[in-house]
């Protein structure tokens, strides 16, 4: 193993989007259990503070790998298309309109039918958008195209998340 491999590289992996998640979990048990601190016991407290930072590095690569948006994100980054999501708020006509309607459905929402119907609108949103990320990133390798879909993702990640709280502040 070595610390300067990116993540897929440390977990075996290609570069590509889909990624089967039962391999993942399987590599990742796989690779804790080469890096236990406990392992290198006999070996000295230098040896486990290695074994340490190997561990916490495999941690570090296996939340992003295991999250789609992180690992479209990661992507973008490796492949040099940063998401840039603080200071690139560009966004398509389409879409800010949907924020909007988005918005304005979850301040009027009364219900928990209505968070339900607003919150199944959402996760469709999200499916497709992670549809399209998949199809940017391992046919089309339009990395700049899948940043622009890794933003959209993070605004949906964010509206599911208010919607979470609005649910909270309705007592429902």
């Amino acid at each position: 193993m070595n610390l300067q491999s990116d993540d897929f590289e440390l977990f075996g992996l290609p570069r590509r989007f889909a990624q089967d998640r039962a391999a993942l979990d399987a590599r990742w048990k796989d690779l804790q259990r080469e890096a236990h601190p406990d392992r290198f016991a006999a070996q000295g407290a230098a040896a486990q503070r290695v074994a340490m930072q190997w561990s916490v590095r495999i941690n570090e690569a296996y939340q992003r790998l295991k999250d789609p948006l992180k690992r479209a994100a990661y992507l973008c980054e490796l492949h040099g298309a940063p998401i840039r999501a603080e200071d690139n708020t560009a966004m398509p006509a389409a879409f800010l309109m949907q924020q909007i309607e988005w918005r304005e459905a979850l301040d009027e929402a009364a219900s928990s039918a209505d968070l339900d119907a607003l919150d199944d609108e959402t996760q469709a949103a999200r499916t497709a958008a992670l549809a399209r990320c998949g199809e940017l990133i391992d046919a089309q390798q339009d990395w700049a195209g899948a940043a622009r879909e890794v933003r959209s993702l993070m605004f949906i990640a964010r509206f599911a998340h208010d919607i979470d709280v609005r649910r909270e502040q309705l007592g429902q």
